[in-house]
């Protein structure tokens, strides 16, 4: 926290007549704006004047007591400051050598924050920003914009975060994989930032236990049977549909934990299905509650504060039924209070969260119901007769309009207000645009996909062979940008936001990536089941596996991380 002795030697040349005071400064230190290829050239002498003056660090950490900045936020500025000429002096990571978009002119680079004084904020602007390069997202996004406007603006310094979120991702890959026009760069680097933080310290204890188990037998995984399933208890009708279960005693456990360091909590929440889980979903503020589909025809409700592992609230059920369904719940999905459930019965249940879990109406389709979207009072879904269907549930006859889009069955679909994403078993990709009420385009793929993800202009999707398939979205085109092998069997669930990327699958594992190309796998978790799907919120993972249960990682709660 002291002035070194080397440092007070420095100060000493800064006074003596000759040393390096400014009458002798170099031009190209002066307050004049500077091109970001000159950095380096700044870097030694700048950093010696920057750490052989009090005033930097007391005036930054001024700034951030009076605006009540928590104090490890306090500690990680103070450790980062009075190592600042250290980690300057070996940077060499520059603009012209990276694949990221020219810097704009150094006039915009270069606001000059201020001319006079010796603090942190008469530094030229491209030595402050390489300053903030060096602290976590999380500060420079959230924290600096309180301390004064002039730091706020690093938050906002596009090529800063091109340049952090590269670092992030590595040199060989590229990020991002669609158009970055338009690209969401704080939230891209805030997320990760997260996920690495998060998900790094699992990825060794994954691969220890799996060599201690031997390692997954590729030959032995039992795959998902997709046509049995599909055919087989869709055309037997409800009457017919068995509920496969085993005892709960009988379920094997994942294999990777999280240690007690981490700080991700893994829980299996108590036993509540007698069947497979086929589908998840989290929802209600701060990930509070957990959706959970099985082939034992039920929807559960969970509630994630409830104890440690979190408590079976009810099962969704309508007037007069025993159970939600009557045939296995294959979807889930909701837009705010409203939850929706599609089921090989034929059916979509609309249920009221406020309510407690009411049932609000009943939808009745004309095939086993696959997928399922929500946006507002609109429920999309896919379904085995080929048909998307558009639903109004404020209507007495629900059914808008149904599209014939494919020529087998709709098993995924992602939609927003104004597109409606596709994928079929006949191999294909359709992009639909609601307002003009037409089909925009359609793609051929070599497999066929079971499940989409996309945010902004960039749609990821996994497939039937164990491939991730990225597409750029772009002047209502969709164009495939390339595809990756990320597991070894059907890719039965992905999630994918601008800086995070999950997939799960048949072959029995989660892994959590970031999102470049190719993709940057964090974390293997291996399961001793099938996994049929996940959903994230606000950082929290749940899976919906093979075995009848439903897992889930979230963060350490306070009370536990103090113990």
């Amino acid at each position: 926290m002291w002035i070194t002795e080397r440092d007070s030697v420095d100060v000493e040349n800064e006074r003596r007549p000759g040393g390096r005071g400014e009458a002798e400064m170099p031009c190209w230190c002066q307050s004049t704006p500077l091109h970001p290829r000159h950095l380096t050239l700044l870097t030694r002498e700048v950093c010696i004047r920057v750490v052989s003056t009090f005033t930097v660090y007391y005036s930054l950490l001024y700034g951030l007591l009076l605006t009540a900045v928590p104090f490890p936020e306090l500690c990680m500025f103070a450790n980062f400051i009075l190592n600042v000429r250290v980690r300057l002096v070996h940077c060499d990571v520059l603009p012209h050598r990276l694949n990221l978009e020219p810097p704009v002119s150094a006039v915009e680079t270069s606001p000059s924050p201020s001319s006079n004084g010796t603090g942190l904020l008469s530094l030229p602007w491209e030595i402050v920003t390489q300053i903030a390069s060096h602290l976590p997202a999380q500060c420079v996004i959230n924290v600096l914009p309180q301390v004064c406007q002039t730091l706020g603006k690093l938050g906002e310094d596009r090529l800063a975060l091109q340049l952090r979120a590269q670092k992030l991702s590595g040199p060989a890959a590229s990020f991002p994989v669609g158009p970055k026009e338009d690209f969401d760069w704080s939230k891209a680097c805030l997320e990760m930032e997260q996920l690495i933080g998060c998900w790094t310290g699992h990825e060794n204890q994954a691969e220890r236990q799996e060599e201690a188990a031997g390692g997954v037998n590729s030959e032995n995984l039992v795959d998902m049977q997709l046509d049995v399933d599909l055919n087989g208890a869709a055309e037997a009708g409800e009457e017919n549909v068995q509920v496969q279960s085993q005892n709960a005693s009988d379920s094997p456990h994942l294999i990777a934990s999280s240690s007690t360091s981490s700080p991700l909590e893994h829980i299996i929440l108590p036993s509540g299905h007698i069947a497979d889980v086929n589908c998840v979903l989290l929802l209600g503020g701060e990930e509070a509650l957990c959706v959970s589909g099985s082939r034992d025809r039920n929807v559960n409700l969970w509630d994630l504060r409830e104890g440690p592992r979190g408590k079976l609230m009810h099962t969704l059920t309508g007037c007069g039924s025993i159970s939600t369904h009557r045939g296995w719940v294959w979807c889930l999905a909701s837009s705010g209070p409203l939850l929706a459930s599609g089921s090989f019965d034929s059916t979509i249940r609309l249920w009221d969260l406020e309510a407690g879990g009411a049932e609000r109406r009943l939808i009745q389709c004309k095939a086993a119901v696959l997928c399922l979207s929500c946006e507002r009072d609109t429920v999309l879904a896919g379904s085995h007769d080929q048909k998307l269907s558009i639903f109004d549930t404020r209507a007495a006859d629900p059914l808008v309009k149904s599209l014939h889009l494919h020529g087998d069955a709709v098993l995924c679909l992602a939609a927003d207000d104004q597109y409606i994403l596709s994928g079929s078993k006949d191999r294909t990709v359709a992009l639909f645009d609601r307002r003009a009420g037409k089909l925009l385009q359609k793609v051929k793929l070599s497999s066929y996909l079971l499940s989409l993800s996309y945010s902004g202009r960039e749609v990821w999707a996994g497939d039937n062979r164990g491939l991730a398939h990225t597409f750029s979205m772009h002047n209502s085109s969709l164009t495939p940008v390339s595809q990756f092998t990320v597991h070894r069997s059907l890719v039965t669930g992905v999630h994918y936001s601008p800086g995070a990327l999950y997939t799960c699958s048949s072959d029995r594992t989660i892994k959590v990536h970031l999102p470049c190309a190719p993709p940057k796998t964090l974390c293997t978790l291996h399961h001793q089941a099938g996994v049929n799907g996940l959903s994230i919120e606000g950082g929290t993972l749940a899976i919906a596996s093979g075995d009848m249960n439903v897992e889930v990682w979230r963060h350490r709660c306070e009370e536990s991380e103090s113990i």
